[in-house]
């Protein structure tokens, strides 16, 4: 309540002067309302000046209703601009609706046997620098990261971008496309469909989320080798440009210690040798190195990183479960990392209008092998939607890359 109001509200409820050798104060030691009403209500010695003094009161008592129901909007105003910051879109936590997120029913089976002790969470990078993390861009990095909670063991298997998919509405395509279409919970939707997977948490991460995380970590080491210095540099200049930063150009090849803005640039490498599969390797490779310098870093540290750099991505996990996993982060290891498809069971072609893409040759081996590498699971049978997402897949691209 505003001080203006507050006096106003005083001067209302303040009892009279007069000595009436009661007291109007309640048991507890403060005035009783119902008391001052009495007062209020308490006929005038002098007539003359009654109607003057109930006018007075009432205008009071008007100008008090006036001023509670302004505070009142104000609060209320300053409520809702508190629920957009805390629930924007751009950044922070989302909670997806599990009822919506698509789990094959052989996968549930196998969340009892083979996957049991297992969490799986995508990571999704997407062309943005500060915003545009829910949807509407395409996801350059497509990744899914396999814990085994028991051993502390992770997998990373990066999912290229433009692999020929079923994005989870029946329509296929570039499979990047799920998250620009539908944000994270189609894209979850797309891997678990696809790929028998039972992904129900995500992170998202745009350039300003990698660059601060890995300068708050004090930068990264990775091998640079010599064809991959002008696209990094030229790679940094642009993300630099968007965030409105300097940057420090790479001159040395080798093994060496890269700031944020320049291990971002080198996850974007994709013109030298190997295309779009050397880049999603890059870019586990940074992760990989992200991993390491954090097990150098204090639980406080690392909590105090979490906290900075939370509303540049976007993201079903709560902070306060960020800062309890970053805490355990040395009973951690990155023991392997692929790609899928696998290089044995893929190809490339020209699909019709949709252009370039990767495609399975046979998608149910891709899963089989897929539940090999990440869980251990030899016998793997894939589900009758993957077999369905397998048939399709090789009946629109055969005639444009045969099939096997």
């Amino acid at each position: 309540m505003t001080k203006k109001s507050r006096d106003a509200y005083d001067e209302d409820r303040r009892p009279s002067k007069k000595s009436s050798g009661s007291s109007h104060r309640s048991s507890g030691g403060r005035y009783d309302y119902d008391d001052y009403d009495d007062m209020d209500r308490r006929p005038a010695k002098k007539k003359s000046s009654s109607k003057k003094k109930k006018k007075e009161q009432a205008k009071k008592k008007r100008r008090r209703i006036v001023l509670f129901i302004l505070e009142i909007f104000l609060l209320l105003i300053m409520v809702l601009v508190l629920y957009f910051v805390l629930k924007g879109e751009k950044t922070g936590k989302v909670d997806l609706n599990e009822e919506e997120i698509i789990i094959n029913e052989t996968v549930k089976e196998k969340e009892e046997t083979t996957m049991k002790g297992y969490r799986n969470i995508a990571l999704f990078g997407v062309d943005s620098t500060t915003g545009a993390l829910t949807k509407n861009t395409r996801s350059d990095t497509i990744m899914i990261a396999s814990i085994n909670q028991d051993t502390g063991e992770c997998k990373l298997v990066s999912v290229y971008r433009d692999t020929y998919l079923n994005l989870s509405n029946d329509k296929y395509n570039k499979c990047n496309g799920a998250y620009a279409n539908g944000g994270p919970e189609m894209a979850i939707n797309m891997l678990n469909m696809n790929l028998d997977m039972n992904i129900t948490d995500f992170v998202t991460v745009g350039f300003a989320g990698l660059t601060d995380t890995i300068d708050a970590l004090g930068g990264v080491y990775i091998t640079v080798e010599s064809n991959e210095i002008s696209h990094l540099n030229n790679y940094q200049l642009c993300i630099a440009d968007d965030l409105k930063r300097s940057y420090t150009p790479v001159t040395d090849t080798g093994y060496q210690l890269l700031d944020g803005l320049q291990a971002t640039g080198y996850c974007r490498i994709r013109y030298t040798a190997g295309d779009d599969f050397r880049r999603a390797e890059r870019q586990r490779t940074v992760l990989t190195a992200v991993a390491d310098q954090a097990k150098k870093a204090s639980p406080s540290s690392l909590a105090q990183i979490a906290n900075n750099v939370f509303g540049e991505v976007y993201t079903s996990l709560d902070l306060a479960e960020i800062v309890e996993l970053l805490a355990d982060v040395n009973n951690y290891t990155i023991t392997e990392t692929a790609g899928f498809p696998r290089e044995e069971n893929r190809t490339t072609g020209t699909i019709g209008t949709k252009g370039s893409c990767v495609v399975p040759l046979n998608l149910e081996e891709n899963v089989k092998w897929l539940h090999q590498f990440l869980f251990n699971d030899n016998e793997y049978t894939p589900s009758a939607m993957v077999q369905e997402c397998s048939k399709q897949i090789e009946a629109e691209t055969s005639k444009y890359v045969g099939s096997k």
